[in-house]
């Protein structure tokens, strides 16, 4: 086993480097426009430099009629003379409750591309479209299905709903889940995982890895090959190491002693469910 790291934003190791801090781990989701938001309607909203796309929730009989007159407002504020935003705008896509296939989603990027938009991040509370947006290359924050736009946001089980990914992270990429990852795939230099609940790469880990990002220290980050930019677990905080001679499965772990890596072959099972303090 190596250790890696010490205790909170400290370091012990030094073959280790200093750390910038990650962005907030806790989705900040943006309040709707107004109370327009309760009518079945396709909204903009400027903020912060950023265009939001909100879609009206999910109808209780969806079918494809609904998505037709989703797609024909989406089109029609686009070509409507009020465009009040900067060309190469960074969107992000309140989707809520909308269950959204990539085929559905790369109309809305390549509608918005033609106004010189980009579509960044995807905002949902369903599976299917956090896994459809991250196939497709977007960025994503999964948020807890009893959440609205118009409620905070409430802390759920760290081990609940795991979110399963089969893709690759590209640079800029970033998963935030409310539960545990599990990515088969790459995380490439620049891509980006932050979870309640553990990570689990089935591939090289190659980013930053932020497990247990609501302060739970028992989480664990697993990857066959573990060469990140940044370990994180709760508060805990560790670059990695000089990679060695020869890879194999590591877990990344928090003891009292701080983050410390193991062979997974030789990880010691006393470590799950042993309480530390963050």
């Amino acid at each position: 086993m190596s250790n890696i790291a010490q205790s909170p934003e400290t370091e012990v190791s030094p073959r280790m480097t200093s750390d910038s801090a990650l962005p907030s781990p806790v989705p900040v989701i943006p309040p709707p426009p107004d109370e327009e938001m309760a009518l079945p309607q396709v909204l903009f909203k400027a903020e912060d430099g950023r265009l939001l796309l909100f879609l009206p929730p999910e109808p209780e009989n969806s079918n494809s009629a609904h998505w037709s007159d989703n797609w024909e407002q989406l089109k029609h504020l686009l070509n409507g003379g009020d465009r009040f935003w900067q060309p190469q705008t960074e969107v992000h896509l309140m989707a809520q409750d909308r269950l959204l296939d990539s085929r559905q989603l790369q109309a809305i990027a390549d509608a918005l591309l033609e106004f010189q938009l980009q579509l960044k991040r995807v905002y949902t509370n369903r599976r299917q479209t956090a896994v459809a947006a991250a196939t497709a290359g977007y960025s994503v924050e999964q948020i807890a299905p009893a959440a609205t736009l118009n409620q905070s946001i409430q802390p759920v089980s760290p081990l609940a709903n795991p979110l399963y990914l089969q893709s690759t992270l590209r640079s800029g990429m970033e998963i935030r889940h409310s539960g545990t990852v599990v990515l088969l795939g790459d995380i490439n230099p620049g891509g980006c995982i932050v979870a309640a609940g553990d990570i689990l790469v089935w591939g090289r880990l190659r980013g930053v890895a932020h497990a247990g990002c609501q302060g739970n220290a028992q989480a664990l980050i697993m990857a066959l090959q573990m060469e990140p930019t940044q370990l994180r677990i709760a508060d805990y905080v560790a670059r990695a190491p000089e990679p060695p001679i020869q890879f194999y499965p590591e877990i990344a772990y928090v003891t009292t002693e701080g983050i410390r890596l193991a062979k997974a072959a030789d990880f010691p099972k006393a470590n799950f469910g042993k309480s530390f303090e963050s």
